[in-house]
């Protein structure tokens, strides 16, 4: 089966090339306790038998320096693409992602709005400062990962896919759904934001948990989602080592979650959507 993991993160254990310097100042306890370097994620790919992966920026360890992702993807150019943290708000955005994303390797960027060692940061990804990222995101077809809680952001959201409706927008986990209170309830709520054709959804640990947890329950919240998505709007991360769980129960957890899934669409979540998403990717014909 060809699996593409769409969210893990690596970090260094050489500080001197490699120095730390989180946003929000303060590392996330992952980081600090269950680091992976390049080579430790390549041995537990082979290990659970995934192809390729996504490699996204710690933002809780290096901030804005997306140099050691961008250097692991020049190392293994067969098995990773990077996804960088950028600042829409500096000034100067729309030619720096077009730099980025060219020469400068990025296959996406990603927008940290909030987590685990920075606070809620409201609207600022969708307003006026940032419209010269997001055009030029437009223009290029470069995926943009948001890192964003469902609540007062999702207008905001919202009124950036509108204003622009060619941009591609991963979500990731799914903007955290609150699943585990009413999964009929949640998957409503993310169904009606399918209407916006560039968003996309990022299945990760931290909806599959709900949803193995939700046991039948389940379907109420996977069968709305995709029937108003699409399986080929969805693709699937792992979240390692930012999930307590091995890469290997990590991939049987979505197996187990997505088992009643048709075969066509456990395709897409699992690779289809990401190398759609990810032309870097390339093609894979078993």
């Amino acid at each position: 089966m060809d699996i593409v993991d769409t969210h893990c993160h690596i970090i260094s254990q050489d500080l001197a090339v490699y120095p730390r310097a989180p946003i929000g100042g303060k590392q996330s306890e992952w980081a600090a306790s269950r680091p992976v370097t390049a080579e430790e994620m390549v041995s537990r790919m082979d290990d659970t038998g995934i192809r390729q992966a996504v490699l996204v920026q710690a933002t809780t360890a290096y901030g804005y320096d997306n140099s050691y992702v961008l250097d692991s993807r020049k190392r293994w150019p067969g098995r990773f693409v990077a996804v960088g943290t950028f600042d829409p708000l500096k000034p100067g955005a729309g030619a720096r992602l077009a730099d980025l994303v060219g020469d400068g390797g990025l296959a996406g960027v990603r927008l940290f709005t909030s987590g685990s060692t920075v606070p809620e940061q409201g609207q600022w990804f969708a307003t006026p400062e940032t419209y010269d990222f997001w055009r030029s995101a437009e223009e290029l077809g470069v995926t943009v990962c948001l890192q964003m809680r469902h609540g007062p952001a999702t207008k905001h959201l919202i009124s950036v896919l509108v204003r622009f409706p060619g941009v591609r927008v991963l979500l990731d986990h799914m903007g955290y759904p609150d699943i585990a209170s009413s999964p009929a309830e949640a998957g409503r709520e993310i169904a009606a934001l399918a209407k916006n054709p560039g968003l996309h959804l990022k299945l990760t640990h931290r909806n599959l948990e709900r949803l193995h947890d939700a046991g039948d329950k389940a379907a109420d919240f996977l069968q709305p989602v995709i029937d108003s998505f699409g399986a080929d709007r969805i693709a699937w991360g792992s979240n390692c080592p930012a999930a307590e769980q091995s890469l290997p129960e990590l991939r049987k957890l979505a197996e187990t979650v997505l088992a009643d899934l048709p075969e066509q669409a456990r395709a897409d979540i699992f690779a289809g959507t990401a190398r759609r998403l990810y032309p870097g990717l390339g093609v894979v014909h078993d």
